[in-house]
């Protein structure tokens, strides 16, 4: 019989309910038995002891929050009778003591992906326009609706089929026509085949940056856009500048030129204020880019190891299930990875917290571990200067669906870096070039913290949800991972895998993470297209230091 309550450790005083509970309903576990003093909505958490204030609440076994009032056995969490508290962290003072998983089946796997001269391998191939400011996402506009039509990489027209529909039935009088009618429609998931068959399309980013801003974010956007150009799954680029802007084009060479000293892929400079004529700068931008598309298509895929897998691993409309089955799931791919000499990245600074100890104690070193400290540290200053805080991390629908307190989320997040040890810290945005499991300094913010990671070098991102998000990346296919089955029949159209067996006893952790990387396998192979990208969801926002979690 399937068990409706569920204990994460052996300190932890709190359950958590795998379906709706009622009131007085009787609950076994551990050789004990409560009746509930309260309605437990699925997700949710009750305690199996009396609580005063100031109580302390454990939950994988780790502190994620203190009673603010007395919680007497068998009733419910909630906002009102727990807040907010975690451990403090100390300096590294254990080795980290692990036995990698058995990846035997995995040693000889290969994914068919493209292999750049610098021994990177792409899982896409795209080419990339972005701007250097904000100032020319005009621009950037105008070039995207020259080349999207003309080389078949267009959205589907069935919204606009849609609207054109709607406006006829109008014309024509027939209103009420319009009020019953529903858009029914097989959607194409993909873009009509175009000239460049080895292409998987130019992808043109814009954002609000560059200029106005820090000199500091000025910087970053530039060490951002240069980790995208050195992305395996970027075959060459075409920049616009307007010139003036504190995101220089030298200041993005230099950023380059730390990624890879010997970078060698196309990367065509348009600068407006040196360009005479606007018509002039985009005519020989379409020339250009034309040309250097036509070049990456002579590229082809060929057989790589997963060990040239680097792994995102995001968790975003996280619920009170996303802890016991999507996160644990992801994190066992990143072990399996890790193990064969890949690099998994775990990001999300505001979601470690209370947790921060156990990465600690698993880093391999003191100066690993030093800097994830401080980077921890300072990040906790800023937030706090700008009168806010990690515990302030959790959204509305977090709060709804299970997860109280930033502690209690983070507990859960962390299960995305499965049990690996900790072999390197990035700031953001550094690029990751150390095989194992990555630390990285990034906000929980969905699509800033997916922007970074693909930044860091991930070529393809784990993304749990256990609301719902659409969230996708302009480069790296981002899988969109259910934490549970009712999201995942509910929302089809954006979830690629669900783990709900997970919850309901069909499947393991181990057998859902072996389930997931083979899914990536394909993926990375470009023989699966994830949700996000036949949706177009190319999402890009950079981030701004200090002020998002």
């Amino acid at each position: 019989m399937q068990s409706v309550v569920l204990k994460l450790h052996p300190d932890d005083n709190v359950l958590i309910a795998l379906r709706d509970l009622h009131k007085g309903e009787k609950i076994d576990f551990s050789h004990h038995s409560l009746i509930l003093t309260s309605d437990v909505p699925a997700k949710h958490k009750f305690v199996t002891e009396d609580l005063s204030p100031g109580a302390v609440v454990f939950m994988y076994g780790v502190l994620v929050g203190k009673a603010t009032q007395p919680i007497p056995r068998g009733s419910v969490l909630n906002t009102r009778n727990i807040r907010h508290d975690a451990l403090p962290f100390r300096e590294k003072s254990t080795e980290c003591d692990w036995i990698p998983p058995d990846v035997t089946r995995w040693r000889s796997r290969t994914f068919l992906g493209y292999h750049r001269p610098d021994g990177q391998v792409g899982t896409r191939n795209y080419w990339l326009v972005v701007p250097l400011v904000f100032c020319e996402n005009r621009n950037i506009e105008v070039l995207k609706q020259a080349f999207e039509e003309e080389l078949g990489f267009a959205p589907p027209k069935i919204y606009r089929q849609q609207v054109a529909e709607l406006v006829r039935l109008y014309q024509e009088g027939k209103l009420d026509e319009i009020d019953r009618q529903r858009a029914e429609a097989d959607v194409q998931t993909t873009a009509k085949p175009g000239i460049f068959k080895n292409i998987d399309g130019i992808k043109f980013l814009m954002h609000q940056s560059g200029c106005g801003g820090t000199r500091e974010d000025g910087d970053n956007l530039c060490g951002l856009i240069a980790g995208y150009l050195h992305h395996p799954n970027v075959a060459g680029a075409t920049i616009l500048s307007l010139g003036c802007q504190n995101s220089q084009v030298s200041i993005l060479r230099e950023q380059v030129a730390r990624r890879d000293p010997n970078f060698g892929k196309p990367l065509l400079v348009f600068e407006q204020q040196q360009s005479g004529s606007e018509f002039h700068m985009l005519s020989e931008a379409i020339r250009e880019t034309f040309l250097g598309v036509a070049e990456a298509n002579k590229s082809s895929r060929a057989p790589a190891l997963l060990s040239q897998l680097c792994v995102g691993l995001k968790c975003g409309g996280s619920d009170g299930f996303s802890g016991i089955s999507a996160n644990p799931a992801i994190g066992h791919v990143s072990d399996l990875v890790t193990s064969m000499g890949g690099r998994a990245i775990l990001s999300e600074f505001p979601e470690l917290c209370g947790v921060e100890q156990s990465l600690i104690d698993r880093c391999t070193g003191k100066e690993v571990a030093d800097r994830f400290i401080q980077l921890m540290r300072d990040y906790a200053a800023r937030a706090k200067a700008v009168r806010s805080g990690f515990e302030m991390n959790p959204s509305p629908g977090n709060i709804k669906d299970g997860l109280l307190t930033d502690a209690m989320k983070s507990a859960g997040a962390a299960r995305k870096g499965g049990n690996s040890p900790v072999t390197a810290v990035l700031d953001y945005p550094e690029y990751s070039t150390e095989p194992g499991l990555n630390l990285q300094c990034t906000p929980g913010n969905d699509v800033e913290c997916v922007t970074a990671q693909v930044a860091a070098g991930a070529n393809v991102v784990l993304f749990t949800t256990g609301l719902g998000t659409p969230t996708g990346n302009p480069v790296a296919p981002v899988v969109k991972i259910s934490t549970n089955s009712d999201l995942a029949r509910r929302m089809q159209d954006i979830i690629d895998i669900d783990t709900g067996p997970i919850i309901s006893g069909e499947m393991t952790i181990e057998q859902m993470g072996e389930t997931i990387l083979e899914s990536v396998i394909q993926v990375a192979s470009g023989e699966v297209r994830t949700r996000a990208e036949a949706l177009r969801q190319d999402d890009f926002i950079p981030w701004k230091r200090g002020v998002s979690l």
